[in-house]
Order: structure tokens, then sequence, then C-alpha cells
């Protein structure tokens, strides 16, 4: 044979076990300088209220999803609790 023998593969014995979960991300050093702490804090209340809002949003649109808050489900309840519409108390 002009290619020579096949050469044998030899079995894996020293497999490392993967890591389970997701893979970290990059770190991040925190700001010391007081300014800059400060533009941290309003920028993560603000990052908060638009994932918030837009989750909401969502909710409101999707309307039979139990899993997001403010759906049409959700408004039905807070109306009850309040005493809404169609409440026979008087007899």
């Amino acid at each position: 044979m002009a290619q020579g023998a096949v050469k044998k593969s030899k079995a894996n014995a020293s497999k490392k076990p993967t890591a389970s979960g997701p893979k970290r991300g990059a770190r991040v050093i925190k700001p010391k300088k007081a300014v800059l702490v400060k533009q941290n804090q309003i920028k993560k209340k603000h990052s908060a209220g638009l994932s918030a809002m837009t989750e909401k949003a969502l909710a409101e649109r999707a309307g039979h999803l139990e899993m997001l808050r403010g759906g049409k489900k959700d408004g039905k309840k807070e109306d009850k609790a309040a005493g809404g519409k169609g409440n026979k108390s008087g007899k």
C-alpha cells in the first residue's frame, strides 16, 4: 500500500467533566469615584424601570400569559378586590 498502515485511535480515558450551568462572563470593576457611583445607581434604576414597563406592555398585549404580571387577568382580580363592577352586596 502506498499510503501506509491506518493508525488506531486511543480511547480518551482522562476527560474532564464540563461545568454545568451558564458560562461566566467578563468581570466588571465597580467605580470608586462618587460621581461615577451615582451615575451607576441612576443607570441601574432607569434600566430596571424600562424593563418593567416593557414587560407590562408585553403582558397587556398577550393577556393570556400568567407568567407576566400586568395582563388582562390581573386587571380583573384588582377590580374584584376593590369592589368593582357587578358586586351585588345589597341583596
